[in-house]
């Protein structure tokens, strides 16, 4: 499948005509793009950060690091120190890490509202197992008035006219599931169905002649999963010794020799809030689900 250039964040359609007049049998590389098309550096940044370079062989760093080594002469971002400068075409090769598969879904997110990757919910499936919950193409195999988790992304919110209920559709890797929320069940978990972005739902399957619903009975937000995706997650302890990372020590220590000092207090109180505004900063590229009345 291929996205058209409307799809990216921030790409106007006059940049995507420039591209579509001069491509011709197309681009060798980053530099020839620009040279032929003349865009200013930040319409690139956008086609790197929405990995639209793949075809080139360039994942979204190297693309944005070839972005960034462009010799923007005349460029307003360019510092008067080095405009005359001589330097070479060629920036060396940075040897950049690899994103993670889960940082790459995030940024299609980002950038593209959507991802061709992998689903989110894929990469936390050891998670939701874990806890017993199924994944949403076992429905049509659960017989009617059977109890089950599910969890996904909230895809829609949805409250008739008439009728004291809500009807949530819920997606995971698999599949869509369709929960019916009655009223005194929504007043109790009020913050959750209306806030959560990630949600699991607990109730009884309906089974309908093949129209399946889940009777919600109980939410658990679980937007905080989110976290897994990002390389947020993947935190150092910086009040632990040097090599604890690498070869963790087996007993050998069991307190910070300045446990207590202020400092110390502040990184670890930090490192306590930056989790959860980091789920919510990954959760807040996802789909935030469409509400209708």
């Amino acid at each position: 499948m291929r996205l058209g250039f409307r799809q990216v964040s921030g790409f106007s359609e006059d940049w995507g005509k420039t591209i579509e007049h001069v491509r011709g049998a197309g681009f060798d590389s980053v530099r020839d793009l620009w040279l032929r098309t003349r865009l200013p550096p930040a319409a690139l940044e956008k086609l790197a950060q929405a990995d639209a370079f793949r075809s080139l062989g360039l994942s979204r760093r190297d693309a944005l690091w070839a972005v960034k080594a462009l010799r923007r002469s005349g460029d307003k971002d360019d510092l008067p120190l080095f405009a005359h400068a001589a330097m070479s075409e060629l920036e060396p090769d940075a040897g950049l890490p690899p994103m993670p598969p889960g940082q790459q879904v995030i940024e299609d997110y980002r950038h593209l509202h959507l991802s061709l990757n992998a689903h989110p919910v894929s990469f936390l499936r050891a998670d939701l197992d874990a806890r017993g919950i199924i994944r949403h193409e076992l429905l049509p195999g659960i017989p009617s008035g059977q109890r089950v988790t599910v969890a996904g992304l909230v895809l829609v919110r949805q409250r008739p006219g008439i009728g004291n209920v809500i009807f949530m559709t819920l997606e995971d890797e698999t599949a869509i599931a369709n929960t019916i929320v009655w009223m005194r069940v929504f007043e109790r978990f009020r913050p959750i169905v209306l806030g959560a972005r990630m949600i699991s739902v607990s109730g009884v399957v309906q089974n309908e002649k093949g129209v399946i619903h889940i009777v919600a009975e109980r939410f658990e937000d679980l937007t905080p999963l989110l976290l897994r995706l990002s390389e947020d997650a993947r935190r150092i302890d910086s009040t632990a010794p040097t090599d604890e990372v690498k070869r963790p020590a087996q007993g050998s220590w069991r307190r910070h020799p300045r446990d207590g000092d202020a400092l110390v207090t502040m990184l670890k109180d930090k490192r306590a809030l930056d989790e959860p505004a980091a789920a919510e900063h990954t959760a807040q590229v996802m789909p935030k689900g469409r509400n209708f009345h």
